[in-house]
């Protein structure tokens, strides 16, 4: 598996290696301890998947508040996202400012998105499905996020405001200025 650091350096874009022949192909898509070793030293407790059925829709941004608070790992298995991940730890010289990536059921690539931090994606094609592992399990009432169309974010989305298909709930997110601050940034 290849390691990518984003802009962000806690956020991370990994690529699995695939193999294969004129069978198709194979590929190790996590293992632990190269995970711990090289990405964060977690445990999963949950896995979700989630179908967007065309493209234009818009899920997040989502997180969670202690005690439940969640790191992710999400991938594509079908179609293609763009991946969105927010920066909310005060004290952080990146509060506030997102990176973003592209992730394709052909290519696999995975994004890493700890703890304090947005998450969100468009659908790029029809028929998305995503897959993500979880470090906390749900919880309603840890459930927050903010507005996806934000502009002191700055996010630039595939599709407008308008344009974009997203939950009563998700429109209604408030925007950073107005949420209140959940999370600290620790040096490692």
């Amino acid at each position: 598996m290849r390691l990518q650091r984003l802009a962000i350096q806690d956020v991370a874009v990994i690529v699995p290696v695939k193999i294969g022949d004129n069978r198709g192909w194979f590929s190790e898509t996590f293992k632990e301890s190269w995970f711990r070793d090289s990405v964060d030293d977690v445990s999963f407790v949950q896995e979700n998947q989630s179908y967007s059925q065309i493209p234009g829709i818009i899920r997040g941004l989502h997180f969670q508040i202690p005690p439940f608070t969640q790191a992710k790992l999400v991938r594509c298995l079908r179609g293609s996202v763009l991946d969105v991940v927010v920066d909310l730890r005060i004290g952080s010289s990146t509060y506030g400012q997102s990176v973003s990536a592209i992730l394709t059921a052909e290519a696999g690539e995975q994004i890493w998105v700890p703890e304090g931090f947005a998450h969100g994606f468009c659908s790029l094609t029809p028929d998305v499905e995503i897959f993500y592992k979880v470090t906390a399990p749900y919880s309603p009432e840890c459930d927050r996020g903010i507005a996806f169309d934000d502009p002191t974010l700055g996010i630039v989305w595939p599709v407008n405001s308008a344009e974009a298909m997203v939950s009563p709930k998700d429109r209604a997110l408030p925007r950073l200025a107005d949420s209140p601050s959940y999370f600290q940034y620790a040096q490692h």
